[in-house]
């Protein structure tokens, strides 16, 4: 859990798919394939193990923390709806393709929807490496540095929503929605990590686990918490499949099997294919 040691085991509210056998003493690090000696430290109330805490604990401190969280959460996303403002929360682990992916998104949009604005806020530990690359499309981009921390949460992106351009886009006050017939689009790109930004609400409208065909098809049931909290997975690198052994098919039914409502789209960002789709989708809320 993120909240204490750096590591997210847990979704609050996420329908997780597993069931738990408890016949096999008191003991949950031990509660399953005991046989092969394998531990499984997220098996307790908490579904995290830390030293010299107990379950109890660490349950009221992730419940204290995430409380302030969702609190600026929701007012983001009510702030997001009187700008006009969609948001999308990217997350995936490093090197999925996320900020390649976005910079084709953004000069892809010039073409098919030429006066949609759109705003970048990149989350990474250090460097401005991906803010610049969406700056040179032409696309304002905030950087986050988390310096040691794992994941972005609300408060970072309600500091880094005022500095954009998409701040003072058409504000709502009151009964007038003159902001809806020209929305904007507020794109999130989390820290690198499959595990801890699932946990944390920013205010967006989904959230969007971005995967790459170079990672493994199990990564679904392997980091499940991230893929159940996420509406949309998109494979990316797909021109790399000739490559590659990646079962596209066995993927997507493990990503179901935590999540069956995720929706699923194929897209090489480098040639282009399936990115009619991707702008479909994302253009889906904003029409």
């Amino acid at each position: 859990m993120c909240v204490i040691c750096g590591c997210s085991t847990g979704t609050p509210g996420a329908v997780h798919q597993h069931s738990h056998d408890h016949s096999h003493g008191s003991d949950p690090a031990h509660a399953h394939h005991h046989d092969h000696g394998d531990l499984h430290y997220g098996q307790g109330p908490a579904r995290v193990s830390v030293p010299g805490m107990s379950q109890a604990r660490a349950i009221r401190l992730e419940a204290d923390v995430l409380g302030a969280n969702q609190r600026i959460a929701d007012a983001n996303r009510a702030h997001f709806a009187g700008h006009g403002v969609i948001a999308y929360n990217l997350v995936s682990s490093p090197g999925s393709g996320k900020t390649t992916l976005l910079c084709a998104t953004i000069e892809a949009l010039k073409v098919r929807a030429p006066g949609l604005p759109v705003g970048v806020i990149e989350g990474d530990q250090q460097t401005t490496n991906d803010a610049d690359r969406i700056r040179a499309t032409g696309a304002p981009a905030i950087q986050i540095n988390t310096g040691k921390g794992c994941h972005l949460d609300a408060p970072m992106i309600a500091e880094a929503f005022a500095r954009l351009p998409l701040h003072g886009h058409h504000h709502h006050h009151g009964h007038d929605h003159a902001h809806a017939a020209d929305p904007s689009l507020l794109m999130i790109e989390n820290v690198g990590n499959l595990v801890c930004p699932a946990m944390w609400d920013l205010g967006e409208r989904a959230k969007i686990a971005i995967l790459s065909v170079t990672e493994g098809e199990d990564k679904p049931i392997k980091y499940p918490d991230m893929f159940a909290a996420a509406r949309l997975m998109v494979l990316t690198k797909v021109d790399l499949l000739p490559h590659l052994d990646f079962d596209v098919a066995q993927c997507i039914a493990f990503a179901q099997r935590v999540n069956p409502d995720i929706e699923v789209l194929l897209v090489s960002a480098r040639t282009g294919v399936g990115m009619d789709a991707w702008l479909d989708w994302l253009l889906q809320d904003l029409a």
